[in-house]
């Protein structure tokens, strides 16, 4: 069992709702990142997702588009992803890290090349926006030799063909995009997540982490009564734009507020259901 496995299968024997937060690598500036994902764990992360700046982020909204932006005028590429991750694994074994990013880079480096320098730093899973399960194959195979999980995105419009796929292709979790659009958009319709998160237990066998339009304590704390995991992205990346100019501690206390917000929204949810 994977490390992320294990740790979602130890939230779930305690009732627990796993809290995973996203952050870009490199934003606002490469220095911030280590400390950033120390902070999180401190705060409450159960998993950290850890974006790679792309120039064409096409399933990320504005906030994170800008985010992504500010890690590429610092030139931050996929091996200094891994360098970071390598560095937070000196003083954290424990909390599993997801490389969330899209194909381009991975395909540059090469399914084999990319699944050994992974695995080598410590990360755990890799989340690529573009590949579809059924075109994984290489991918796939690559991961699994070393370890690593395959988490797939899945959302309101994906037709049970897909989930087939998802199941047979993916492990970890099944990250569910909660509302049509990209990262930060409109509103959550709880009621209809409620019904395709319903939906879709009848058919994946992994966890499911529910991300987008996660904004506040409010809607952390409807997720984690419907899913196995609540993820949250934009509303902290928004943050660190807009302390980004203050310095890091600035950011630090924003993020660790804002994460001790979800944290007892998720913990409030638990102790309900």
């Amino acid at each position: 069992m994977s490390r992320i496995q294990n740790t979602l299968a130890n939230l779930k024997d305690n009732g627990k709702t796993a809290l995973i937060p996203y952050i870009t690598a490199g934003d606002p500036e490469p220095n911030a990142t280590i400390d950033l994902m120390h902070l999180l764990v401190e705060k409450g992360a159960d998993i950290i997702e850890l974006g790679v700046p792309f120039s064409d982020p096409m399933a990320d909204g504005p906030v994170i588009q800008k985010a992504v932006e500010r890690a590429l005028e610092h030139n931050v590429s996929l091996d200094d992803v891994l360098e970071f991750i390598r560095v937070f694994r000196e003083k954290d074994e424990k909390t599993p890290v997801v490389i969330m990013g899209y194909l381009n880079p991975i395909e540059a480096m090469g399914y084999e090349a990319f699944a050994n320098a992974a695995s080598s730093v410590g990360a755990d899973a890799v989340l690529t926006v573009d590949m579809p399960p059924e075109e994984s194959f290489g991918y796939k195979e690559a991961l699994e030799a070393k370890g690593l999980d395959r988490v797939f995105l899945v959302s309101p419009t994906t037709p049970e063909g897909r989930l087939q796929a998802v199941n047979e292709k993916g492990s970890g979790f099944v990250y569910y995009v909660s509302l049509k659009g990209v990262t930060g958009s409109k509103e959550l319709d709880v009621n209809d997540v409620a019904n395709q998160v319903a939906r879709l237990k009848q058919s994946l066998k992994h966890p499911v982490g529910i991300g987008f339009g996660i904004k506040d304590g409010e809607t952390a704390y409807e997720m984690a009564k419907l899913g196995d995991a609540v993820i949250v992205g934009s509303s902290l990346v928004t943050l660190i734009e807009a302390n980004a100019t203050k310095g890091l501690y600035d950011i630090h206390l924003a993020i660790g507020e804002k994460m001790a917000e979800f944290r007892h929204a998720i913990d409030r949810a638990d102790a309900e259901n």
